[in-house]
């Protein structure tokens, strides 16, 4: 019966990962052609997450406390997660392909054992460096360095900028899972631990999301947006879409059915199958864009794609374990569960 239980469990929860990493994929997708028929690309950013912020507002009214108890995880997750990663997404895509500005956002896994190991100098698996290797050779063939400058720079800075603010949301989820971890440990050993009970993660993303909309509305100033546009078309390798339709879903799908599907399955899975499903994301993206948006990527960029995403497989499941440090174990378990959570990257989108 538990067998049961747990194995239809297991299948609910990858059903629900693949429903998230498709609903993420999908976001860039959907913005470029508003970027590209005259939305300036953090407008597109503002409306997807105030959009999005305001469907939210009832579960962010119902864990109303956590303003009260995890202020700096809120604004820590509305910052980067949400602001730092949207905005440097959206803004790298309308400068280079979908698919290479989230498979370059996709080396944050890889990224964040750099933190662990010349930051927090912690050590790390030869596996875990394999990893880190194998992305960053996949990320030169991703974007041609052998093509020299005619390669956008500034477009391949953004998408990277992206990546590093996801690694920045996942130092902190560390940061805040190994504190549970020691109130805990306090409490076993007779201690007053407090409560240990981790912040409910659709809390931490409603509020991520107001956050994030009040830090876009200074950023971006949409008092200055050409309000019309969202009335016509955008044009997606040459068919007319409704502008409107678009938005809705980036904003629907894209980020609050994305981002709800991709809690609920870290909950129904280990947060390492959950990340290794994530990774699906690039490759949905890159798909889709190959099919909506005619954006074709030549043969070395896409066996690069392949091997920047095994590297970010490799440099997630390999984390040390305890008791190698518990900054090292929990950055591999943070980062396949913030990517599982946000994808953009995650962030990415």
């Amino acid at each position: 019966m538990h067998a049961s239980r747990g194995t239809q469990k297991r299948s609910a929860g990858l059903g629900l990962a693949l429903l998230s990493a498709f609903a993420f994929g999908g976001s860039g997708v959907a913005a470029k052609p508003l970027i590209e028929a005259g939305l300036d690309p953090l407008h597109v950013v503002w409306l997807r997450v105030a959009g999005a912020a305001l469907i939210m507002l009832p579960v962010a009214w119902r864990h109303r406390n956590l303003v009260r108890e995890r202020p700096a995880l809120l604004a820590g997750f509305g910052l980067f997660a949400v602001a730092g990663v949207q905005a440097c997404y959206f803004a790298a895509i309308s400068r280079i392909p979908v698919g290479v500005a989230l498979l370059v956002e996709y080396l944050a896994p890889a990224l964040v054992l750099g933190w662990v190991r010349f930051v927090q100098r912690r050590p790390v698996t030869r596996a875990a460096a394999l990893g880190v290797v194998l992305a960053v050779g996949g990320l030169a063939c991703v974007v041609e360095v052998w093509a020299g400058l005619s390669f956008d720079a500034l477009g391949l800075l953004l998408a990277l900028g992206a990546a590093c603010c996801q690694v920045g949301y996942f130092v902190l989820s560390d940061h805040g899972g190994q504190e549970a971890k020691g109130r805990e440990g306090r409490e076993d050993k007779g201690g007053d631990g407090g409560s240990v009970e981790p912040p409910p993660p659709l809390g931490v993303i409603a509020y991520g999301l107001i956050v994030g909309a009040l830090v876009l509305t200074v950023v971006a100033r949409p008092w200055g947006m050409d309000w019309s546009l969202l009335g016509g078309t955008a044009g997606m390798n040459g068919t007319a879409v409704p502008a409107w339709v678009l938005l809705g879903w980036i904003v629907l799908i894209a980020t609050v059915l994305a981002y709800g599907t991709g809690v609920v399955s870290v909950r129904m899975l280990s947060p390492q199958v959950a990340g290794v499903v994530a990774c699906l994301e690039a490759v949905i993206a890159t798909v889709l864009a190959w099919v909506l948006l005619g954006e074709h990527l030549s043969a070395p960029q896409l066996i690069g794609g392949f091997t920047v995403l095994t590297g970010a497989f490799i440099a997630q499941s390999s984390a040390p374990k305890p008791p190698s440090g518990p900054v090292a174990a929990g950055a591999g378990a943070a980062a396949a569960a913030a990517e599982s959570e946000l994808s953009a990257g995650r962030a990415s989108h």
